[in-house]
């Protein structure tokens, strides 16, 4: 089996894994993960104002929530490979976007969202599929790259629920850097769980 191959065969084998039963139960697991969010969007499009975003792996909407009372929601989209996640999102945030699509194969042209970001999604991207879904986010964006993951100086996997290759930790503010050298760093911190988050770290870059 060729690299390429091998490369699509184990990103086809993680989004199915997410988008069954895998996924529903990630679903169930965190219904309230967003509720302590609000502050950390509403100063971040104080400080970063945009007109139209993208979250890539929106899952529930626990940040397209906040975005949405933030910017108008017809403004704010989110792609997700899980079905359920997206007929939730419709419901829970009416009027926001929500479409079924791979990271890898983000379904819109270059430039087109002012901000586009992840949230504890490419700690699941495997090591052969990781730099495709940062370039289609640097792709799509216009201007603002924003990711919150697990940290760790080298690349670390960590066992994930009885599945193998499924989330690592990594230095994905390095890797985005190494990856786009013209992506100039604006923000970077530590989100813990008294806020909402899984202590994550973050980077905000923007384009030049």
């Amino acid at each position: 089996m060729s690299n390429d191959s091998r490369s699509a065969a184990e990103a086809k084998r993680l989004e199915q894994l997410w988008s069954g039963e895998f996924g529903n139960a990630y679903i169930e697991r965190n219904r309230t993960a967003g509720e302590h969010r609000a502050a950390f969007w509403a100063a971040t499009l104080a400080a970063f104002p945009v007109q139209r975003i993208l979250e890539v792996g929106c899952n529930l909407g626990g940040n397209l929530q906040h975005i949405a009372s933030q910017l108008p929601p017809e403004q704010v989209y989110g792609i997700d490979i899980n079905q359920q996640a997206l007929l939730e999102l419709h419901r829970l945030v009416p009027g926001v976007n929500a479409l079924y699509s791979p990271a890898r194969e983000l379904p819109f042209r270059d430039r087109w969202f002012d901000l586009v970001f992840t949230m504890g999604v490419l700690i699941h991207q495997p090591e052969t599929t990781l730099p495709l879904v940062m370039a289609e986010i640097v792709r799509c964006s216009r201007r603002y790259v924003l990711c919150g993951e697990y940290y760790a100086e080298q690349t670390t996997e960590i066992s994930y629920r009885g599945e193998h290759a499924a989330l690592f930790k990594r230095d994905y503010g390095r890797i985005y850097q190494e990856l786009f050298p013209d992506l100039q760093l604006r923000q970077t911190g530590l989100l813990g769980r008294d806020e909402g988050w899984d202590d994550v770290t973050y980077w905000l870059f923007e384009k030049p």
